[in-house]
């Protein structure tokens, strides 16, 4: 939001919208214990934080009697991030709970991912910034942070990024670039253009080409998000990446796996 990253951040962040500690030669590290642990796991902490972060937010528009607070419920059959599965190629159900005063923003976002080992079955992203406008421009200046919060004793998988993002109309669409910085070393961003036009009320096309400088890979997605109601949407997507050519002859270009996902959202 892997972005928006969505990162969604489904949620879709078609702003769009995570780094090598996460990628190893196109493959996450990070992998998941067994399902029914990592499934228990993520629903006990996804519960935990949109409690607390719900009584905060509660508390902050109570006090200030302004704000808006809104929850979101996601399934999708494969969570892919910035072109690489997070789940092994296998389903998701994510949730987030966002707050808004103004230009600034708050959340917390979460999903079970599954890596093929014993390291790590959960996914919790907190994240802050602030959308300020300037003419037709809109910007995004936040900062994101990734927890694993089941991972092994013998991992270190959390990280964090700083993102720089802006959109400006294109007819009835918009199209908008966005950089997400490792904050820890500030160097080897992921970077992205992409775009978005409605047809109709209810259909809505999208994409974005990225290039992730820490992984070494390039990647692009496009698709179509269908609003089955006000707060309803289904979205179905095909995504590649894959890598240049280092040396034509040692070190050939390298295609990874591509993915065609659908993503079905509420939001309330």
């Amino acid at each position: 939001m892997g972005a928006i990253p969505v990162r969604i951040f489904w949620y879709i962040n078609i702003g769009f919208t995570d780094t090598p500690n996460r990628l190893n030669a196109g493959a996450c590290v990070a992998p998941a214990v067994t399902k029914e642990l990592g499934t228990l796991t993520m629903k006990k902490t996804l519960l935990v934080a949109a409690v607390a972060l719900s009584a905060l937010f509660a508390g902050a528009a109570s006090a200030q009697d302004a704000g808006e607070l809104s929850f979101n419920i996601a399934a999708t059959n494969n969570y892919v991030w910035r072109g690489v599965t997070q789940t092994d190629d296998n389903a998701a159900l994510q949730g987030g709970v966002d707050y808004k005063k103004g230009m600034y923003y708050v959340g917390a976002w979460g999903s079970n991912v599954d890596f093929g080992a014993d390291t790590a079955s959960t996914e919790v992203d907190l994240y802050a910034g602030i959308t300020p406008s300037a003419g037709d421009f809109s910007f995004d200046f936040g900062y994101i942070h990734y927890f694993y919060p089941d991972q092994s004793d013998n991992s270190d998988f959390d990280f964090g990024e700083l993102k720089a993002a802006v959109s400006h109309p294109m007819g009835a669409g918009s199209i908008g670039f966005a950089m997400y910085l490792p904050a820890e070393d500030l160097e080897d961003p992921y970077y992205e253009v992409n775009a978005s036009q409605p047809i109709g009320d209810k259909w809505t096309v999208s994409g974005a080409i990225g290039n992730y400088e820490a992984a070494g890979y390039s990647t692009w997605n496009v698709g179509v998000t269908y609003a089955i109601t006000d707060a309803l949407s289904l979205d179905v997507r095909y995504s590649d990446a894959g890598r240049p050519d280092v040396d034509p002859i040692d070190v050939p270009s390298e295609d990874l796996p591509d993915n065609i996902y659908a993503t079905l959202k509420v939001g309330f």
